[in-house]
């Protein structure tokens, strides 16, 4: 079933519920429809803060390569402490 064919048949089915089940399906979505910002002002403000530090060279960056490398060192370092 496609997707326009699942929302025609909930449009529909909500068109034609009773009282009960309409409360029932708004209780089940509840959380999900009062939910639309997945980030928060909070985290908003970080994101913001470290683009600006960013853009503005503040920050140092990696490299793809550079990341890898220190990834693969602090492995291998973890591994030869366990032994």
């Amino acid at each position: 079933m496609t997707l326009a064919a699942v929302k025609e048949k909930l449009h529909s089915y909500i068109d034609h519920a009773d009282d009960k089940k309409l409360k029932a399906i708004y209780t089940l979505l509840q959380n999900d429809m009062e939910t639309t910002d997945l980030i928060d002002e909070k985290m908003m403000k970080e994101l913001d803060k470290r683009w600006e530090n960013y853009s503005t060279g503040k920050s140092k960056t990696y490299t793809l390569e550079e990341s890898m490398k220190e990834i693969k060192k602090h492995r291998n370092g973890r591994k030869s402490n366990a032994a």
